[in-house]
């Protein structure tokens, strides 16, 4: 469907694509050119959303520290990027993939948030802060992050009053449970969890599929731990080449609880359980 356009974009003719691509869902394939260059397509129905991951690779390439796929060209229909071929891990690559990623943390920006709001699953994810939401993460992350969520989570049926009272504590006691550990913000991929790295040809970390903004990095590092997290030398070298501050491991079920009504909007019910726990492991404090 788009093999004309994509070939202007290219400048070069595919010899191999799909039969068609299929505007009504998201997909993604590996096509090649005449002079034999291999590119990755992302694909699906129009929107911004293309847009806006290439902003966010390429917001990661700026920072030199940790490798992104290059962006060939975006429309509101596709993405594409250079394919990177798989390599092999070695026994070192989760301590460099820790050190790189802390490192990328290291980059920073005067204001939270991000100049567009982006996508974050098949969620909306804002980014666009006003007020004192520029300059005090607590704001940020109350108002852009937890509150945003459940509110689509009240529309979807979703907010039962376990999570209402969890999410009631929370507005009041999130600056408390913030408190000592504030920092400048920093860039982050925004969803990184196991699906969204892979292992270059020369065995280097490379990151996919983000989610971009500036934030506090603790809620990057809460990603990585959803999902049975990343092994311990990952963690290991990273608290090396970028210390955390005190208490880091009681504040990242508040992080955790964002991506989790996330999921609980995108998947439904299933999280709900773990989203009352989660919202509800602070309710002492107030």
């Amino acid at each position: 469907m788009y093999k004309e356009e994509i070939e202007k974009l290219l400048g070069e003719s595919l010899v191999n694509h799909p039969l068609s691509f299929d505007n009504l869902y998201i997909g993604n394939h590996i096509i090649t050119t005449e002079g034999g260059k291999r590119y990755f397509i992302k694909y699906g129905p129009k929107s911004k959303r293309f847009y806006c991951e290439a902003n966010g690779i390429q917001e990661i390439a700026k920072s030199g520290k940790i490798r992104v796929p290059r962006v060939a060209c975006c429309t509101h229909n596709f993405i594409i990027t250079e394919l990177i071929e798989r390599g092999i891990y070695s026994n070192i690559f989760f301590e460099n993939f820790g050190k790189s990623f802390a490192m990328m943390h290291k980059e920073s920006a005067s204001e939270f948030g991000f100049f567009e709001d982006n996508f974050i699953g098949e969620s909306v994810q804002k980014n666009i802060a006003t007020g004192s939401e520029k300059t005090t993460w607590c704001e940020f992350y109350i108002n852009k992050r937890l509150m945003f969520q459940y509110r689509m989570a009240e529309k979807n049926g979703y907010a039962s009053k376990s999570l209402t009272n969890g999410i009631n504590n929370l507005e009041k006691s999130l600056s408390k449970i913030l408190q000592d550990s504030e920092e400048p913000p920093s860039l982050l991929h925004g969803d990184l969890w196991s699906g969204n790295y892979l292992c270059g040809p020369e065995g280097e970390a490379v990151i996919i599929d983000p989610a971009v903004y500036y934030g506090h990095r603790e809620a990057d590092l809460a990603m990585t731990m959803i999902f049975g997290g990343f092994p311990q030398k990952f963690y290991d070298s990273y608290r090396t080449e970028y210390p955390l501050k005190p208490g880091w491991e009681s504040r990242i079920n508040i992080y955790k609880l964002y991506h989790i009504l996330n999921h609980l909007n995108i998947f439904g019910r299933g999280y709900l359980y773990e989203a009352e726990i989660l919202a509800n492991s602070y309710i002492c404090i107030n």
